[in-house]
């Protein structure tokens, strides 16, 4: 008996210990604020009029610049400098001490911001020549249970921040860890583009922001026991905290599905990886890649060095139900087949590593191209209108048999130039002759046919 209360009496000590060690270093409330100047201090950074809206403005332009050029800094800065947290925190204040007159506003001037950020960047990406999506844009598109836990923790550390002395410079970390800026240029960047995906990833991504950075400051002011208005009519009272939890159970599951998707994929690769590391990769031979091609249900190895044999693959085909790949069919390209897959990397890899000078080349090929053209066109031109000058010449000079039409390069013994003119070598009928004054009126007529300068005429008798 004796034992069994000391042994209690140590765990109730050791309790005790515990709660004194977390009151000490954890207790926030030491350090909290004035209430009334910190929601002083937030409601004033709810409105969005004058210049807090131009600052809103340039910093929707400069995340747009970012997210348009793939600039990681660029981006950065507009996340600083934007005043897109103060309506968003309002409303988790508002809700949390029961001000719905505070929570009007800062919907109201939530809504206004957010409308006037995708109207500012829809302008900006209908008028910008770069309409590639990069990987900065992209990465706003598919929000996940991840970015929920961002903007819950984010949240959490901007109201605590607000509420106590020691402020620092958690504000600022804030605004860049949750990301409230990119997600609506990307949606801007959708309307304008017309890709009505980018905008609905983005926007949800956005709204999550939204929904869990209120959330953490409602849960953060109810912990730190601000005080509460008391309601008149207890029934809206509960029907806000039903429309509360449906908020973000309706937020969550969008994300948890997707996240759900990122995790599945994840898994899966991971087991490929490691059944061909287990299975296919032995001493002398190495697996340079690996891809799945799920509309034929197949896995397929490209190996080079010691062939694998037979009896390998088919043990290795054997134990792909043991890494979840049961349904899937192995083929292993080795070999001859695997020099000339490992040859097309390689020249896919240098065109990519090389990409400028590819570039360079493909102009300088492109314009040979183009003066090559240029050439034959010439040199063709006259033969396709020979037979339609041959018939205007039999009609003016009926004595013409034939005309003959062409370029002739004349290099002379004497020097290395060449000089390049039209020749009509013109065929007379048997027997007949042009007089000296006709050969003149033939040559000048030709030559005014055929728009030149000058023009070589052959008479052939």
């Amino acid at each position: 008996m004796g034992n069994s209360n000391g042994k209690t009496e140590s765990i109730y000590q050791a309790r005790q210990m515990a709660a004194s060690f977390l009151k000490k270093y954890f207790n926030a409330m030491p350090d909290k604020e004035n209430e009334e100047d910190t929601i002083r201090s937030i409601s004033a950074g709810v409105s969005f009029h004058g210049a807090t809206l131009w600052v809103l403005v340039f910093a929707i332009f400069i995340a747009s610049l970012g997210l348009n050029v793939n600039s990681t800094a660029v981006i950065i800065g507009a996340m600083l400098i934007s005043p897109l947290m103060g309506p968003i925190i309002g409303m988790g204040l508002a809700v949390g001490i029961n001000d719905f007159e505070l929570l009007k506003r800062s919907a109201k001037n939530y809504i206004v911001a957010t409308v006037i950020s995708v109207i500012t960047a829809t302008i900006y990406f209908l008028l910008t020549p770069l309409d590639e999506a990069q990987s900065e844009l992209l990465a706003r598109t598919s929000p996940t249970l991840y970015d929920v836990l961002i903007a819950l923790f984010g949240g959490a550390a901007g109201i605590v921040a607000l509420a106590t002395k020691g402020k620092g410079n958690v504000l600022p970390g804030v605004a860049i860890a949750t990301a409230l800026m990119p997600p609506l240029c990307t949606a801007g960047f959708g309307i304008a583009t017309g890709n009505i995906y980018y905008f609905l990833g983005a926007f949800y991504l956005f709204f999550i922001n939204t929904v869990f950075i209120s959330l953490a400051t409602y849960i953060g002011v109810r912990m730190m026991k601000f005080k509460q208005k008391r309601f008149v009519d207890s029934e809206r009272y509960v029907k806000v905290r039903r429309y509360i939890i449906i908020t973000v159970v309706a937020t969550m599951v969008p994300a948890a599905f997707m996240t759900y998707n990122i995790v599945k994929e994840s898994i899966f690769k991971t087991n490929i990886s490691k059944f061909v590391g287990d299975k296919l990769e032995t001493a002398g031979t190495q697996i340079i890649s690996y891809d799945i091609d799920k509309d034929s249900l197949t896995l397929r190895i490209v190996a080079v060095g010691r062939e694998l044999t037979d009896s390998t693959i088919k043990n290795a085909e054997q134990a792909m139900s043991n890494y979840k790949l049961g349904r899937y069919r192995l083929q292993v390209i080795q070999g001859t087949e695997s020099d000339s897959v490992m040859m097309l990397n390689n020249r896919l890899a240098n065109m990519r590593t090389s990409s400028d000078n590819y570039a360079a080349m493909f102009h300088e090929e492109a314009n040979k191209v183009t003066l090559l053209q240029k050439s034959l066109n010439e040199y063709t031109r006259y033969g396709d209108m020979a037979p339609a000058i041959a018939k205007e010449t039999k009609t003016l000079f009926p004595n013409t048999a034939s005309v003959s039409l062409g370029i002739a390069n004349e290099a002379a013994a004497d020097t290395t130039g060449i000089k390049r003119h039209v020749v009509a070598i013109i065929e007379l009928e048997r027997k007949t002759r042009l007089s000296a004054e006709e050969q003149r009126k033939m040559t000048q007529w030709l030559q005014t046919r055929l728009g030149l300068d000058t023009i070589q005429v052959i008479i052939k008798h």
